[in-house]
Formats: C-alpha cells, structure tokens, sequence
C-alpha cells in the first residue's frame, strides 16, 4: 500500500512534461574504505518477451551509486537462485558476500508485472527481508528497482534510501552566446530526464516544495526576473512575484504554506516571506547590506541566508518569530548558498578559500568544518532527504556538470550530460 501511494505521487509529477533528449551519466570516482560485499541475482522471468528493464542490474547500479556497497560480478556468480529455497548459502560464502538479493519477474495479465524479492544473510543463512513483491506496469519497472534499492539499502545501513527521489536541475544548451536554457527533472541516478519548461532567457533557484508536488523557480522575461509557481502533475503555472528590481531564491517553508525570497522593491535585496494562500508578504531582514539566498531550518522556526553585512558574504541565521539575526560562519573568505541537511545538525555551504569554492559541511553543535570536495568552481548545493548526499554543480574539462559528495567526503560521483551545461541542482524530498 505504501508503495501504491508513493507511485501515485510520482506518476502525477510525470504527466505533463515533455521527454529530455539526453540524461545524466553516472561516472564514480571515489567510495568508502569499507565496502559492505553483496550480491545482486539477476532475476528470474517466467515469461518469452524481452523485459523492459534489468531490474537487478538497477538495484546493483544504485547500492554501488551510494559508495557503501561492493556487489559481486554477475560473471563470478556460482548460481543464479530467484528464491531463497533455491540458493546454496557455501556458494556465497566462496565469493564472500555478506548478503544476497534474490528475485522474479512474473507477467500478469494487462502488460502488468509483478516483482518479487528477499534480501538474504549469508553468514546467519537466514532472510532480512522475506518474499515482498510490487505489481508494475512495463513502463515502470525503474520505479520499482528504485523502490527495492531504497528497501534494502535501509534494511542494511538503518538510514531511508533516496533512490526513488528526483533532481531538478538547468541545462543551458547550444549557441553560449544565446543559449536555450532548459528545466529539467530526472530520477536520482539521471535516467528518465523531462523538461519542465524552457526558455532563450535564464532560469534560476528551482526549489521543491516538501511534499514534491509543487516547484519554484526564477524565470527571466524580457530580461526581468519573475518568480514562478508549478505545479508538477498538471503543469499549472503561477506568477507570484514580479515586482521591481530583482525577485529572487524561492525557498519552500517545511509545511508549504509559506516561501522565502529575495526581493529588492525596497532598493535594496531584503529577506522577505510570501503566505501563498493569502499573497501576504512580510519582510524579514532590515539592512543595508545585501541579504539572499535564503534556506529554512528543517523545523521552520529559522531561516538561514546569505549577507555580507560583515564585509563579506558569510552565513546567518534568522529567527522567524524575533527576527534576531546571527552569524553563523566564521571559517573560509566567504560562505554563500546555506543549506541544512534534515535533522538540523550540519549546514552546508559553498566556502571560498585560496581563491578556489568548495562545498563545505559545519557542525552546529561543535562548529568544525570540513571541505568535502576538491574542484574547485562548485555552486549551488542541495541534501538529499535522507541526509547522506549532497548534490552540487561544478565544472569539470571545462564544462559545467552536476556532481554529488557524501556528507563524509568519502563517496563522490559526477553526473555529465552529453548536451550543454548543466547547474542549478534541487533534490527533491521524498514523495509523500
């Protein structure tokens, strides 16, 4: 049933956008010391047809992604068991894998599916995870692999898996003089890409609302920037802000009645927030400085953002009900494009240090900060909902490119797209 309700979700995100003509590619570069060993079985099929998808090829592509998984190679496999009474436990104890994710494929009638699966424990020969099976039609079968990976990923490390998550992101393609700027969506892994809306001016700041179905973002016209509702299963738009001077960074509130941004009507780039039911704008931040690039804490009760009321860009935060404003970084030349991962602890950062930008991981209990990546022209970081990654643009052989870091430092793997560059990431919350 759950996977029933998240489905429904995702599939009316799908409905009107059109097909993107190039995805993301996974390229790997660097994992964890201590690789966990498991097997992912190719799945039985009692059918004649091709199947659409290679669902154990997916599950074993996204444990491998997450940088925390070592899958034996299918070509080393002793056998190939679909279910646990078919499986010699010695076998897997020779490859030394730890675990083992058996299953089938079973054509129903309706060209729908249905997917079964057990997650076995080589050394206790017992099952993590009994038989558990999801009925799918032929065009959604990367839907269910995402959901198996999330399943057994969660199983094995006690954290929720963000595979079945999204990415929205902005490829500017062609003539770089006048390039066509395209919002895009895809799955985590890149697959599946959709573009939202495009168009020959920028598009900026696209930002998931928390329970995925809605977006917004910032959309040049006439070379004004305007500030754009979306809602994703119908592809309603609404313009909710366009007033002098510059509207900029929607960030969605955790309960999504409300969104931070940025506007200048008053002369000057303020913090405001935007009660979207009733219009009402209330402004947050009174400075001569510049404010911007504001972020919510997962509770709502602060918001983090950008000001170089110090001298330079540096972090503060905001408490919503007071309005009190602190500083929040000290470490780096500067520090821009706050975000918090989402149980509060540590924020994220983009830190300028000897001329090069890194993303950078602090503390808010210990204030140690650690840089995660080593490029050196990186922008625009997002978390993954369950905490572990963070997506990020950079540019890589002279082109930009999306790239992900776990929040340790230790996994990392860039997502290049074979047309145009690509920047502005936003990972979505999970499908509620």
């Amino acid at each position: 049933m759950m996977f029933k309700k998240w489905f429904g979700v995702l599939i009316a995100s799908m409905l009107l956008v059109s097909t993107a003509k190039a995805q993301l590619v996974i390229e790997i570069t660097s994992g964890a010391d201590q690789l966990l060993p498991i097997a992912i079985v190719p799945f039985g099929y009692n059918g004649v047809d091709a199947l659409p998808e290679d669902v154990a090829q997916i599950v074993e592509n996204d444990l491998s992604r997450s940088g925390l998984f070592k899958p034996v190679p299918r070509a080393n496999m002793l056998s190939m068991p679909s279910t646990e009474a078919d499986v010699f436990y010695r076998d897997w104890r020779l490859l030394k894998s730890d675990y083992v994710v058996v299953g089938s494929v079973r054509k129903l009638e309706n060209n729908q599916y249905r997917i079964g699966f057990e997650l076995l424990n080589v050394l206790t020969e017992k099952a993590v995870q009994k038989h558990s099976s999801i009925d799918v039609s032929a065009s959604n079968f990367r839907d269910a692999a995402h959901y198996i990976s999330d399943k057994v990923y969660e199983l094995l490390t006690g954290t929720k898996g963000a595979f079945s998550t999204r990415v929205l992101y902005v490829t500017a393609e062609g003539d770089r003089k006048a390039p066509l700027f395209k919002l895009q969506v895809a799955d985590a892994d890149g697959f599946r890409p959709q573009v939202i809306v495009e168009s020959r001016e920028p598009i900026l700041s696209p930002s998931w609302s928390m329970d995925g179905r809605n977006i917004a973002y910032v959309m040049f016209r006439n070379r004004r920037p305007n500030i754009f509702i979306q809602e994703l299963a119908t592809g309603k738009r609404q313009q909710i802000a366009q007033f002098r001077g510059l509207n900029g960074a929607p960030a969605w509130s955790p309960d999504g009645k409300k969104l931070a941004l940025v506007l200048s009507k008053d002369n000057n780039p303020e913090i405001y927030t935007l009660d979207i039911a009733t219009q009402k704008l209330e402004r947050m931040t009174n400075h001569y400085a510049i404010d911007t690039e504001p972020s919510w804490e997962p509770d709502g009760k602060g918001i983090v953002f950008t000001s170089d009321r110090g001298g330079n860009p540096q972090i503060y935060r905001l408490d919503v009900n007071t309005k009190r404003v602190e500083r929040v970084t000290f470490e780096g030349e500067l520090n821009t494009r706050a975000r918090m991962t989402p149980d509060g602890r540590y924020l994220v950062t983009v830190q300028k240090n000897d001329g090069n930008y890194h993303v950078a991981l602090q503390d808010m209990k210990t204030g140690r900060v650690q840089t995660l990546t080593e490029t050196y022209l990186d922008e625009s970081p997002s978390i993954a909902p369950n905490g572990s990654m963070v997506i990020y643009a950079t540019t890589y052989k002279g082109k930009g490119i999306l790239a992900v870091v776990s929040v340790d430092g230790l996994v990392k793997y860039r997502l290049p797209s074979a047309e145009g560059d690509v920047r502005e990431p936003s990972w979505s919350p999970y499908f509620k």
